[in-house]
């Protein structure tokens, strides 16, 4: 029940932040970020709340969790994260994919003990991680403006609606209001203690924080979408490197 309050009103952010991109485009010297003075500000909320809350409580994560059971959660989600990622590859024409992603599924939560465990990655089936927002851009969606989400962080109009898309698909969305939140929170927790080495290297390094994350976001999209047609050729559609990744490992396993 609690994605469904949020995905309601997602519709209406959206019509806020393309009113805001109409009339705060000249604010912006980036043709990508017309959002540019928005998206500063939401970006030193993101940089306080991770200063103030996240970051301490990740922090205590760790710091309590032993190692073994940290994987083991990220590995639960990631599980859960490998049905959606089926759902789009099925939805762009990969069915070689989406078999290698519900293969892990039925592996790693059997096997691996609900996800504990990821026996799927130590036989060699491959993870493909496909979103909604690849789908859309798979289909023809073109760039729209970058967008920070507080809370969320960096983002585009076409993958905050892909984010619903996925919302509705991953099981995570399935309990009780109190469940999700709590499985959401978890989960949200545990990326950020996985990424308290990352996050200490780019407040270090990074000149403008804000525009190496805004480069870095949208490079990685735009490589994670160039699977698309306009990049397949007819021999590659049902993904032939799967079986071919499923016979090196029986000649290594020999």
């Amino acid at each position: 029940m609690g994605p469904f309050v949020v995905i309601k009103r997602i519709p209406a952010i959206i019509l806020i932040l393309l009113f805001l991109s109409g009339c705060s485009s000249f604010q912006s010297r980036h043709p990508a970020d017309p959002l540019e003075s928005f998206n500063r500000k939401s970006d030193q909320f993101n940089q306080d709340f991770d200063r103030a809350v996240a970051k301490p409580v990740a922090q205590g994560y760790r710091y309590v969790t032993p190692s073994v059971i940290d994987l083991g959660v990220t590995n639960f989600f990631r599980n859960l994260a490998d049905i959606p990622s089926a759902a789009n590859n099925l939805l762009q024409l990969k069915p070689g994919r989406a078999l290698s992603d519900l293969g892990r599924v039925c592996i790693n939560s059997t096997l691996g003990i609900f996800g504990l465990f990821d026996v799927a990655s130590d036989m060699g089936i491959p993870s493909y991680k496909e979103d909604m927002g690849q789908t859309l851009g798979y289909w023809g969606m073109g760039d729209t403006p970058y967008i920070v989400v507080p809370f969320l962080g960096p983002s585009t109009l076409r993958d905050l609606l892909g984010r619903v898309g996925d919302t509705l698909i991953n099981p995570i969305s399935y309990p009780s209001q109190s469940a999700y939140l709590a499985l959401s929170t978890l989960q949200l927790v545990d990326i950020r203690a996985d990424l308290l080495e990352a996050g200490n290297v780019l407040d270090e390094a990074a000149v403008d924080r804000y525009a190496f994350l805004r480069e870095f976001y949208l490079q990685q999209r735009q490589t994670a979408i160039k699977d698309g047609p306009n990049h397949m050729d007819d021999d590659e559609l049902f993904d032939e490197s799967l079986f071919d990744d499923e016979a090196q490992f029986n000649e290594n396993a020999e």
